[in-house]
């Protein structure tokens, strides 16, 4: 949901880490991520939720600039790694899956909450 005042929040420390959130739902909008896209703007997260925990694969593949990507367990900081551009390849155990320009998360830690809220 772009435009829609969602933000990605970490709660240890109330700081918004993205204020312009998209949500991919369908498999398309999830198999295509941040693919073909130039740049992402800051202030910028695209969530990824999923229907239960298990291991979650990024890659970079047609990705021209490095991300910072979060993996969730209801809302707890699982993984967090920075992604580089066209090779980067990251993996966790998560219900939902952040991706941020990266930078974005560098105050988040492995145990932080981070949560959307209108």
């Amino acid at each position: 949901m772009t435009g829609d005042g969602d933000s990605a929040v970490d709660d240890g420390d109330p700081t918004v880490l993205a204020s312009d959130v998209e949500v991919a739902r369908s498999t398309l909008r999830q198999a295509r991520g941040l693919m073909f896209r130039r740049s992402v703007p800051e202030g910028y997260a695209l969530v990824f939720p999923f229907d239960g925990v298990d291991a979650r694969w990024l890659h970079m593949l047609f990705v021209p600039f490095a991300i910072d990507a979060l993996w969730l367990v209801d809302g707890e900081v699982t993984e967090r790694k920075r992604l580089a551009p066209f090779v980067g390849l990251g993996r966790g155990r998560a219900d939902a899956v952040v991706e941020l320009p990266a930078g974005a998360a560098d105050g988040v830690a492995v145990g932080d909450e981070v949560r959307l809220v209108d």
